[in-house]
């Protein structure tokens, strides 16, 4: 094991195909694959402009907070209740269709962030609020078009066919 992290430290494209070679092994469709594959490129790219407008590690959480309680109308450690999840990763539990909208809150965020640029943690709330804002809106549009609700209880623990919800 310790050769594979070394190798993965010269070529971390290693690190990538083992972490999908993973989710292969739990069951997960190679569509659900790809898209948890772009929600990570995703939530780096916004941590990374956080990082930039002077947001501390720390504070990444609330601000995650934030971005997730206005899309979905829960918190993380809410959303993780709602999904009967303990230990395991949120994201790791979200439908197709949960992953795309968490997406588009934090592409959101970080858009808005690099317009607004905002100056301290409170100015990086609102960005954050506003940024799952838009995602709410087009949450909420697309649930009235379809007649079926985004937010799922399901999870890949007791729901096999996650994506099917």
């Amino acid at each position: 094991m310790g050769k594979e992290r070394i190798d993965e430290i010269k070529d971390p494209e290693k690190a990538i195909e083992r972490a999908i070679e993973a989710y292969r092994r739990k069951g997960y469709s190679e569509e659900w694959i790809s898209q948890r594959m772009r929600s990570i490129e995703v939530r780096k790219d916004l941590t990374g402009e956080w990082k930039n407008r002077g947001v501390k590690f720390g504070e990444y959480g609330i601000l995650t907070n934030e971005v997730s309680k206005a899309w979905s109308g829960k918190t993380v450690p809410e959303y993780k209740e709602f999904k009967k999840l303990k230990g395991e990763s949120l994201r790791d539990n979200m439908t197709n269709a949960e992953l795309v909208f968490n997406m588009l809150a934090e592409v959101s965020t970080t858009e808005l962030s690099r317009g607004i640029k905002p100056n301290n943690f409170e100015e990086n709330k609102y960005v954050a609020r506003e940024g799952g804002g838009i995602a709410v809106d087009a949450r909420r549009k697309l649930e009235r078009k379809s007649g079926r609700k985004i937010i799922s209880s399901s999870n890949a623990k007791y729901d096999k066919n996650v994506l099917d919800v």
